[in-house]
């Protein structure tokens, strides 16, 4: 969440940069980007769902991406395995590579760290997994009837 919170304080100033006045005085040129810097994320948001970035999805497929350069990327977290690398781009994600994200059995809610590998450099973020949810109908709850003594 405080990610997610300085991103929007970011796009606020930025936004709020853009709009000043053109008197504004500048500060120099922004720097670009270091060539070759990488990133990792699980999961992309969708058009109808904004909230997916870094959040596991239980029953639903989930997809490590990132941007990475260097030999064989390989993703690591100690909640997920990895697999179908598949080389990119992506819509929706700045990255050229993927895997699918399996959570392991018995992991509890929690924030774990999703780590990428690219050469000699790793990038890292955190994901949240959320609770459980109840699949089963708990013995004891309370059944209705058939409808057979409706008059």
């Amino acid at each position: 969440m405080r990610k997610t919170l300085v991103f929007v304080a970011a796009a606020v100033i930025g936004a709020t940069a853009l709009a000043a006045p053109a008197t504004a005085q500048s500060t120099g040129p922004t720097p670009a980007p270091a060539p070759g810097a990488g990133s990792v994320q699980l999961n992309v948001n969708t058009a109808i769902n904004r909230t997916l970035v870094d959040k596991y999805v239980r029953d639903a497929p989930n997809v490590a991406l990132a941007k990475c350069e260097g030999a064989a990327p390989a993703f690591s977290s100690p909640v997920l395995t990895f697999a179908n690398y598949t080389s990119g781009p992506f819509m929706g994600a700045d990255a050229n590579i993927s895997a699918d994200a399996t959570l392991k059995p018995g992991t509890a809610a929690g924030t774990y760290p999703l780590t990428v590998r690219c050469g000699d450099k790793s990038y890292s973020t955190q994901f949240s997994v959320p609770a459980a949810q109840v699949s089963k109908v708990p013995s004891g709850a309370a059944k209705a009837g058939d409808g057979s003594m409706a008059g």
